[in-house]
């Protein structure tokens, strides 16, 4: 079991219950696979850099897990599927990047 992050850019011209609902199916897809979740972030409607098919912003999650790597080639072919998805990278944590994830969801909990 690899230790993963994954930050995704839903396309903006979705609806709530449709980014919600998109979440979801892939928080799903990960469970279903042997994954253990640690954390889900929104980050929320964020103004891009440049644009991406032709759109300025986008709603930006992440996603923090545990999961074997044979996982990750598959949920990426859906990522790339989904017409939804405008980007995605997914990075395997080392040990010092996963202390700092968790430094930095203290930090959040404390703000909460």
């Amino acid at each position: 079991m690899n230790h993963y992050e994954t930050v995704f850019i839903l396309n903006p011209v979705l609806s709530e219950d449709q980014i919600k609902e998109t979440v979801k199916k892939y928080e799903d897809f990960l469970v279903s696979n042997g994954a253990k979740m640690i954390s889900k972030e929104d980050w929320g409607l964020k103004k891009l850099a440049y644009p991406i098919q032709n759109k300025k912003s986008g709603f930006y999650h992440l996603f923090e897990y545990t999961v074997p790597g044979t996982v990750i080639d598959s949920l990426e072919v859906e990522f790339r599927r989904d017409e939804r998805f405008m980007r995605y990278l997914t990075v395997k944590l080392d040990k010092h990047a996963i202390s700092w994830a968790e430094r930095r969801r203290d930090k959040l909990k404390q703000k909460a």
